[in-house]
């Protein structure tokens, strides 16, 4: 007999055989003796009462056998098969190869960065002498902006593709199984490396390429049709299909659009600051307590508010994380955050925007590049604010509702530093004055989040492309270009690594069906 199952159990029980168990022996009320296995299907906390407790779905092995899932995949040899083209290393195009695998396809990975390992050396320059390799830095190289945006695998696009599936696919290259259970999984930014190393070996086992320090430079067209790439170094790759999966900070790939006369089209996205609180605050208002139970993982929040019509919304939460300094070029500031897997840091930091319309922004809305230009306006006011060498603008939470300049700041995780300035300086006023309201509102829905003790960081811009390369919704190909296949975060179809992930896969599969 298989029964299916839900549990209480309390906080350091979650992963103990014995107890789960015992749990649900009670539950179906039989002997423990005659139960031999337990499977956990779903895992979250509710801390919805006084008592923080996890609540478990569980699958109940009574008197059948009991094998636990293995992850392996197994992918054919397709090194003289078709080539698909796919420009970017991110988890769409990450992904995209994998399927492309899967379908007999032989994909050539183009990465303008450097593989994942070699990028530590450029990130370490950004920390600690405030200066920005163009080409290798936290958005550009193997693995994307995913590789050091936290690992968070929550996503709402379930309806898109499988979202399992996908997780099961980063089990098998060295992820932990609890990302298949947890309600929230999270890998962790210093666990991701390796994962996206398994799944290179994987490509490259299989007889795919991939090429690093590799730029495109042009697409190359014939009679409206696909024949391939162009390279910084002249180098031509032909293939019938490219999928362009270049993330939300390639400027110049919506620049080589423009020029060859494909068609973009100017898109909204969500502009404020990166606000970060000692954890501890964090633990208190959610979990109820003075101090956070050991058994209990950092807590995160979420949180929205309407302002004027307009959303205001907390984005990409670490608990336990740091800010990092994620710009792509020289003069600007942009801030993200991360967390490790243990979420063993004392900042929590969530990204806290607004969103922005197309008619926010002064400019044709038939100018593709009107949501970029004032993308790029907002992060060289911040880098300038900040006095150079990444130190970014910073205020005390309370402070900055109330218009005053912050006579110092909290410590913090923003490694390359904070200036105090009055956020107002970088911020357009509908943003800055839709922030001023939320803050106090967000702290009468969590205790103790309006505090000075909380600081707020700008600016967090890269919330998604400001850019959409617009694609036909049948066979997800450029209205243009035949074997063209706009995919991920930069051309406006996802937003975070699950979702990224989905559409690589069905960009992929729409692939199959042409070459």
């Amino acid at each position: 007999m298989i029964k299916e199952i839900e549990i209480v159990c309390q906080p350091g029980q979650q992963e103990d055989e014995v107890v789960l168990t015992k749990l649900a022996a009670s539950a179906l009320n039989i002997n423990p003796s005659k139960i031999t296995g337990v499977q956990i299907l779903k895992r979250s906390i509710d801390a919805r009462g006084r008592k923080v407790v996890y609540r478990m779905q569980l699958k109940v092995f009574v008197d059948e056998i009991y094998h636990p899932e293995t992850f392996t995949i197994k992918y054919p040899e397709i090194k003289s098969a078709k080539p698909v083209i796919i420009v970017g290393a991110g988890p769409a195009g990450m992904f995209a190869a994998l399927q492309c695998i899967e379908l007999g396809l032989k994909p050539i990975i183009v990465e303008r960065g450097k593989p994942v390992k070699e990028r530590r050396r450029d990130l370490a320059n950004i920390n600690k002498q405030g200066q920005v390799n163009p080409e290798s830095n936290y958005c550009f190289g193997e693995g994307g902006a995913g590789t050091y945006s936290d690992g968070k695998l929550y996503t709402r696009s379930t309806k898109r593709g499988d979202v399992t599936a996908v997780l099961k696919t980063f089990v098998a290259h060295g992820a932990s199984a609890d990302i298949l259970v947890d309600a929230r999984p999270h890998i962790g930014t210093n666990k991701l490396p390796q994962i996206i190393e398994a799944i290179r070996e994987t490509i490259l086992n299989a007889g795919g390429e991939i090429r690093f320090d590799s730029k495109v430079t042009s697409l190359l067209i014939e009679l409206d049709a696909i024949k391939g790439i162009e390279l910084g170094n002249g180098d031509k790759i032909n293939a019938n299909a490219v999928i362009l999966a270049t993330g939300h900070s390639a400027r110049d790939v919506f620049e080589m659009l423009r020029y060859q006369n494909i068609l973009i089209e100017a898109k909204p996205f969500a502009l404020g600051v990166r606000i970060e609180h000692p954890q501890e605050i964090i633990d208190q208002a959610q979990y109820h307590c003075e101090i956070r139970d050991p058994e209990l993982p950092p807590s995160y929040y979420n949180l929205v508010e309407q302002v004027d019509n307009r959303g205001v919304f907390s984005f990409c939460m670490c608990p336990g994380g740091i800010i990092a300094p994620c710009a792509t070029e020289f003069n600007e500031i942009v801030v993200n955050g991360w967390s490790p897997s243990k979420r063993n840091n004392p900042y929590a930091n969530s990204g806290t925007v607004v969103q922005i319309n197309l008619e926010d922004v002064v400019g044709d809305n038939a100018d593709p590049f009107k949501m970029l230009r004032f993308q790029q306006q907002i992060e060289h006011a911040a880098f300038n604010a900040g006095g150079g060498s990444l130190v970014a603008p910073a205020q005390r939470m309370i402070d900055f509702v109330n218009n005053k300049q912050s006579v110092d700041l909290p410590k913090n995780s923003y490694l390359p530093g904070v200036k105090s300035i009055e956020l107002k300086e970088v911020l357009p006023n509908w943003i800055n004055e839709r922030l001023r309201k939320a803050l106090p509102a967000f702290g009468k829905k969590m205790k103790g989040y309006y505090t000075n003790e909380a600081i707020l960081v700008g600016v967090e811009s890269r919330t998604s492309s400001p850019v959409k390369v617009p694609r036909d919704k049948e066979s997800l190909q450029h209205p243009q270009v035949k074997g063209l296949f706009p995919c991920g975060e930069g051309a406006g179809y996802a937003g975070g690594i699950i979702s990224a992930a989905i559409d690589g896969i069905n960009c992929a599969v729409a692939v199959g069906k042409i070459v």
